[in-house]
């Protein structure tokens, strides 16, 4: 379910990861207040990386750009407010999805759902020019063993209703079945999936739990990025429930369970309360945050990145209704071994310096 537009852009026009825009194959944004009016042709060049105008504008002639749920002509001006929403001119699958065996932990699986634990690194979904080696190439090909007797143009329909980035790790669940799929949307519309992460942040947070409340959007700058807004001028709602596991002096172990789901989320809310993640390249957890000057801590530190070379967080638990028979069910796995070697360092380090 996706575009031939690549992830970034992907992420551009739907900041938010969760919900049945993806899985009906459209991607929406509303126009952010105190937008200048502008050709809706011009803005979407804008807001989609490397895509062209003629390509856009035959997007719009041909109906898959809508306005509030309107045709409209490339001219429209676009006003705050207004939902664009974008339809893909193609569905990935079938001949799209080029399946590939791989090693899949699938945790739990019946006719409906299928429960994934999946490992840093993997990429969720193919993306423009990068047909292959996603999770969702091991998963076609698992449909795929299942129904031998099926051509590959024939390949049975499968729900991606959330993602996990690359380098998260954890549990993600696909439909197999349409009734499945929009069960599961729905809830994730109605923020009634219950999911946790555990993850490890710089310093040590000052509250045992909270509430992270700000807007999550493309950060003003750097595109590439998001960034808190916690007045609400821009972006998309987003809400972060975080709890104190374990602190370790420079480092606290959380919890955090999302009440929404929008790019980034986690990282986002844990760098705007001052926390970023540890190891966290994009949002400042790749250097020392917290700690000594020492030139021994700055080579256990260094240490430490070397081990989970990575952003540590994890997707520890995932709960939902089941589609078909409406019980309550959920899953839970193992912080990976990357992850669990960096904890398990800053507890001895701690017990060593016997800093708390």
């Amino acid at each position: 379910m996706t575009t031939h537009l690549n992830e970034d852009a992907l992420n551009e026009m739907e900041e938010s990861q969760d919900g049945p825009e993806e899985l009906y194959e459209r991607m929406s944004l509303v126009v952010d207040r105190g937008q200048e009016p502008m050709r809706l042709d011009k803005f979407l060049v804008a807001r989609i990386e490397n895509a062209s105008r003629n390509k856009v504008q035959q997007a719009i002639e041909s109906g898959r750009v809508l306005i509030n749920g309107k045709q409209v002509q490339s001219n429209h001006k676009i006003k705050p407010g207004e939902e664009i929403v974008v339809y893909s001119d193609k569905e990935v699958q079938g001949e799209d999805i080029v399946p590939e065996e791989m090693p899949l932990r699938i945790e739990y699986e019946d006719d409906d759902i299928l429960i994934i634990n999946k490992p840093v690194g993997l990429v969720v979904h193919p993306a423009s020019g990068n047909p292959s080696g996603t999770l969702i190439n091991g998963v076609a090909y698992h449909l795929l063993q299942q129904n031998k007797d099926l051509n590959t143009d024939e390949l049975p329909r499968f729900g991606l209703v959330h993602r996990i980035d690359k380098n998260t790790s954890g549990l993600m669940v696909l439909a197999k079945t349409g009734k499945a799929a929009s069960s599961l949307a729905k809830q994730f519309f109605d923020h009634s999936i219950h999911r946790q992460y555990v993850a490890l942040v710089w310093g040590d947070v000052a509250e045992d739990c909270g509430t992270v409340v700000a807007h999550i959007g493309r950060h003003q700058r750097f595109r590439k990025i998001f960034d808190a807004y916690p007045d609400g001028e821009y972006g998309k709602e987003a809400i972060t429930h975080y709890k104190v596991l374990e602190r370790m002096g420079y480092v606290t172990m959380v919890q955090c369970e999302l009440e929404t789901g929008r790019t980034h989320q986690i990282r986002v809310h844990m760098k705007h309360i001052g926390h970023p993640l540890f190891s966290d390249e994009l949002y400042g957890g790749d250097r020392i945050v917290k700690g000594t000057v020492f030139s021994k801590y700055k080579q256990f530190v260094d240490n430490c990145f070397a081990l989970c070379p990575r952003h540590a967080l994890h997707a520890r638990t995932i709960g939902f209704t089941h589609p078909r028979t409406r019980q309550h069910i959920q899953f839970e796995s193992e912080i990976p071994s990357d992850m669990q070697q960096l904890i398990d360092k800053w507890r001895n380090y701690v017990k060593v310096k016997n800093i708390i």
